[in-house]
């Protein structure tokens, strides 16, 4: 009877995770779509990236932070506490009146999302044996797929439909009811050991990323719009400055305390630290990749913004593919095994992209996500997987919310540099444009040389044939840029996934394998 009970407790945890997971999940996509009917009511469309960089800042920033909390005080409080701290920011996002509000809002929100994922990770291996922990960490790549596919369809039809308010209101009818069934079926013991926090250790590893992350997403301009700045800036080189000292302070600190917030000698362990690598180096293509492709298919293929928001559907379902298959592998064969074919396939995927020019068909560009879709799949499970089923218990959160923090530091670095990059070459296009002999008013060059006008149709309409296929070609070769620099990014990741070793996961002895 006690088994049973014990089942039925894993199977509510479970589902409750779950719900926890698509809801972070969701709300990453959802808001997107949504974000223009916003701006059109709140206004403040100066400050429309910093809806994304505040939430961003502030779950990446929290999220190694709450591992080790997580090891401290208890897995159940810490993700209560995650998920109350997200539920409670959505509602006031809701309710703001301003942008000013939902910017803070927002920053609640990402307080709050910092936990929900690393910390469902780590309940996943603790309450289930290794030879079953790949399944449900393929279960949750899966979910995490399909939130992606819902997301920006939901927020279309909700502000078109009801109020946009509803795009966070609905984080409510997910989580209070996820949140409910952790509280009750969540049993956990209570060591009475007294631990010390490394606040120090906490504050300067914020700083450095709060520091490093805003250079990242204010450099690159140097136009002076909105608040950006030039990569040789006295503002960017100096947030560099105090990101790299408080940097090498957290470092000391770390070699000097009892209890580190991030313990060093994890990185000695061969499947956390080159698997932090992989993670980083693969989130940085990956999202610095995807990124831009709905931008191609709208800019350059010329399909209408509805169906742009749908066109990474078939990366999404390849993904989920590969990524419930991920948890039947890693019972059976080595992680490295799985990486490797996964990182070569992934870069085959992006390396079609970086060919793609004004010619290719939608079902080309679909092959092309699909091959990519399927080699991304299995990445994130097995690395996570690897990260936390390599350490004891005891520091399984700091582990699992390492890997967490290194493909979330790697998609946000992605797509940082890729935007700057696509700048470039945007501006380095349009002047050679400009010195063609294309027949368009010379009073009107400045308009028509804006390639913003290929993604509003009236305007793209208007445009003179010769022109409209020079901007095309502009746009559709920067982009090719950023695919080719995805690639060599996905290229580092799968050098380091060939120092993994032969750790599996297998019964009792993974832990000693992952080790050696």
């Amino acid at each position: 009877m006690s088994n049973e009970n014990e089942g039925s407790r894993t199977g509510l945890i479970t589902i409750g995770l779950l719900m926890g997971l698509f809801l972070s999940s969701l709300d990453q996509t959802i808001i997107s779509t949504a974000m223009p009917t916003v701006i059109k009511e709140l206004g403040g469309l100066s400050v429309y990236s910093w809806v994304f960089t505040i939430y961003m800042l502030a779950s990446t920033t929290t999220m190694p932070i709450y591992g080790k909390l997580a090891d401290l005080f208890g897995r159940k409080r810490m993700y209560l506490i995650g998920i109350f701290l997200f539920l409670a920011g959505s509602t006031l996002c809701g309710l703001a009146g301003d942008m000013t509000e939902l910017i803070i809002f927002r920053g609640i929100q990402g307080l709050g999302a910092g936990a929900l994922m690393p910390i469902s990770m780590t309940i996943v291996a603790d309450i289930y044996p290794p030879d079953k922990r790949g399944k449900f960490m393929g279960l949750f790549g899966t979910v995490f797929a399909i939130s992606s596919l819902l997301g920006p369809a939901l927020g279309g039809v909700i502000v078109e439909h009801w109020n946009w308010g509803w795009i966070f209101y609905m984080n409510l009818v997910i989580g209070i009811p996820a949140l409910i069934i952790i509280a009750i079926a969540m049993e956990e013991s209570k060591s009475k050991e007294r631990r010390s926090i490394d606040w120090f250790g906490a504050l300067t590893l914020s700083g450095a990323i709060i520091a490093i992350l805003l250079a990242l997403v204010l450099g690159g301009s140097g136009q002076g719009e909105g608040m950006s700045y030039a990569w040789g800036s006295t503002e960017i080189i100096g947030l560099f400055s105090i990101g790299a000292m408080l940097l090498a302070l957290f470092l000391w600190i770390e070699m000097k305390v009892k209890e580190p917030i991030l313990p060093l000698h994890l990185f000695k362990i061969r499947v956390i630290g080159f698997g932090n690598i992989v993670g980083f180096f693969m989130s940085a293509g990956l999202f610095g990749a995807i990124v831009y492709i709905p931008l191609f298919v709208q800019g350059v293929i010329g399909v209408n913004s509805s169906i742009s928001g749908y066109i990474l559907t078939p990366l999404m379902l390849s993904v989920m593919i590969t990524s419930t298959l991920a948890g039947r592998w890693m019972s059976k064969v080595s992680y490295r095994t799985i990486l490797i074919p996964s990182m070569v396939l992934m870069s085959v995927g992006i390396a079609l992209l970086s060919q793609i020019t004004v010619d290719t068909t939608k079902l080309e560009m679909i092959i092309y996500m699909v091959i990519a879709g399927l080699g991304m799949g299995a990445i994130y499970p097995t690395i996570g997987t690897a990260a936390q089923s390599a350490v004891d218990i005891n520091m399984r959160g700091v582990a699992t919310s390492s890997s967490q923090f290194f493909r979330s530091i790697g998609g946000t670095i992605g797509v940082s540099v890729f935007g700057s990059l696509m700048s470039q070459q945007m501006a380095s296009g349009i002047n050679k444009l400009s010195t063609k002999s294309v027949s368009f008013p010379a009073d009107q060059l400045e308009n028509f040389t804006n390639p913003q006008i290929l993604l509003d149709s009236a305007a793209r309409a208007s445009l003179p044939q010769e022109v409209l296929l020079e901007l095309r070609n502009v746009f559709s070769n920067a982009i090719d840029h950023l695919f080719l620099g995805a690639v060599i990014f996905v290229l580092i990741g799968l050098i380091a996934s060939f120092f993994m070793g032969d750790a599996r996961l297998v019964g009792k002895n993974n832990i000693t394998e992952n080790k050696s």
